[in-house]
């Protein structure tokens, strides 16, 4: 289980009985504010809880989903376009404009803790959207991890999220030829 400092607070009550049950590793202090009872904690979980706003995208949610086997060095999480500046060098920010930032977010389960994640649709259209800045071999390689799931991908709402995005011609043809 994870807790935020508040939550962890309530659990023991005071400032000094989280500290005797940190001496005595109950819990372990993972980053400031977020407290685990095991000692290490899969990132995406970790970091989930650290910024609850943000949603993670790109290369962590691809290698979650199996689109690619490449491990990524990096959290991508995808944050509102006014928030403060993460300055971590384990996360890649991705600010997004408030209007399609909880577009195609959807709640994961990663070792029985719930995650912010794009659901595979979204993560289509952000792959396409940043196709010139992800390198060539990397990003064919997931074209056709895609191309193999194309029918369980659910059409209407890959058109519903290009409708929101300004150019969603472009981006409606890049699927075409690259995808469909």
């Amino acid at each position: 289980m994870i807790y935020s400092y508040k939550e962890v607070l309530q659990k023991y009550g005071s400032r000094y009985n989280i500290e005797k049950a940190l001496k005595n590793k109950e819990i372990y202090r993972l980053v400031k504010d977020i407290y685990s009872e095991k000692s290490f904690i899969n990132p995406l979980i970790l970091y989930s809880k650290k910024y609850p706003y943000a949603v993670i995208t790109m290369d962590s949610a691809f290698y979650y989903y199996n689109l690619t086997d490449v491990i990524p060095n990096k959290i991508y999480l995808a944050t509102p376009r006014n928030a403060r500046i993460i300055k971590n060098q384990e996360i890649e920010q991705i600010f997004m404009d408030k209007s399609i930032l909880d577009v195609g977010k959807i709640t994961v389960k990663v070792n029985n803790e719930d995650v912010y994640m794009y659901d595979k649709e979204r993560l289509l259209i952000e792959l396409i959207r940043k196709r010139k800045q992800i390198p060539f071999d990397y990003y064919k390689e997931i074209i056709a991890n895609y191309r193999e799931i194309v029918d369980d991908l659910d059409m209407y709402k890959i058109e519903q999220y290009l409708s929101l995005f300004k150019n969603d011609l472009n981006l409606s043809e890049a699927l075409q030829r690259e995808v469909f």
